[in-house]
């Protein structure tokens, strides 16, 4: 177990604060990226438990959401479910206090929107909830982004989502991150931070980009960067799990949710963004974030989320001289 950062619990004395203590902080776990990128290693496996520096890749997902202060985790278990539904019986996640683990199964999502509607018909979430993947690798602390959340959804009911994002340069050469996704470019407001404009884009635009004008004249001003990247940590209100129901067509969360609700002018739901500087945020989405992921934890960028450092999945390693373990 991994030392708690803080976030459903505090001594504050705000509404956020308050807010948190009355209700428990929910996460939800995709345990299925609903890809074929890892195949065919994942025909007969499941992804999120392939090793991870020696460590299942979902366990750190859920170290991190319990070292962050969160209180109830719904897994949703799709490709080979059954084996991630043993595994986590038997591992220890389910003994923890103030840190229960739910599996949802389904073998008919063929989607996250899928699993999100499903998950809304369990009616299990109960307040605003993070939504991330078993991929994930994070040591962020969630209570600044939670209170920024909270803050505007007491402003405007409105926001429905905030994306946590990460300062990231894509390379001259490829337009790909570090992490092997392409360069992806977002319209950002400078002063509120809400997101205006998401669109990944590969070297075959050479360079050409074709924003909307309204962007132009409905804002007094805006930031376009190409700089930045998604670390898939969302900060959702409960009206996202009714968005996906009462649409259909909303299968991806990038490519028709967030997208979809960009460009629509009716409902008037609205994006922001929460960028961190300091601590660590990434998804293994494909084998070049496999390898890049496994070495910042070697190098120990996910700290404490390191092999030296007891937590459930790994094995008892020491850390010697010249960053060897052993």
């Amino acid at each position: 177990m991994v030392a708690k950062k803080g976030g459903s619990k505090g001594g504050g004395t705000g509404g956020a604060e308050e807010e948190l203590a009355r209700t428990p902080l929910q996460a939800i776990i995709l345990a299925d990226s609903f890809t074929t990128k890892f195949r065919p290693i994942t025909l007969e496996r499941p992804k999120v438990l392939l090793p991870l520096v020696n460590a299942p890749m979902i366990d750190y997902t859920l170290a991190w959401l319990e070292s962050a202060g969160v209180e109830e985790v719904f897994v949703f278990c799709c490709a080979h479910s059954k084996q991630v539904i043993d595994y986590l019986d038997k591992s220890n996640w389910l003994g923890q206090p103030n840190f229960s683990v739910t599996t949802i199964e389904s073998h008919n999502a063929i989607s996250a929107g899928d699993a999100l509607r499903l998950i809304y018909e369990q009616h299990v979430i109960c307040g605003d909830f993070i939504l991330v993947s078993g991929d994930t690798v994070s040591n962020m602390s969630l209570s600044q982004a939670l209170k920024e959340h909270k803050e505007r959804r007491r402003k405007d009911s409105n926001a429905v989502m905030t994306m946590v994002i990460k300062q990231s340069k894509p390379s001259p050469i490829t337009h790909q991150s570090r992490l092997g996704t392409e360069e992806l470019f977002m319209v950002i407001d400078p002063e509120t931070k809400q997101l205006q404009y998401y669109e990944y884009k590969g070297d075959n635009l050479k360079g050409y980009l074709s924003l909307d004008k309204a962007l132009l004249t409905d804002n007094t001003s805006i930031s376009l960067q190409n700089d930045k990247q998604d670390c898939y940590i969302d900060i959702c209100s409960p009206e996202v799990l009714s968005l996906f129901t009462d649409n259909f067509d909303y299968q991806h969360l990038r490519r028709d949710f967030v997208k979809g609700l960009l460009v629509d002018d009716i409902m008037g739901y609205k994006i922001y963004t929460h960028e961190i500087h300091s601590s660590y945020a990434a998804r293994i989405d494909n084998y070049r974030s496999y390898d890049t992921i496994s070495k910042d934890i070697i190098q120990r960028w996910t700290y404490p989320l390191v092999p030296d450092v007891p937590f459930f999945g790994n094995s008892a390693t020491k850390l010697e001289r010249q960053g060897m373990y052993r």
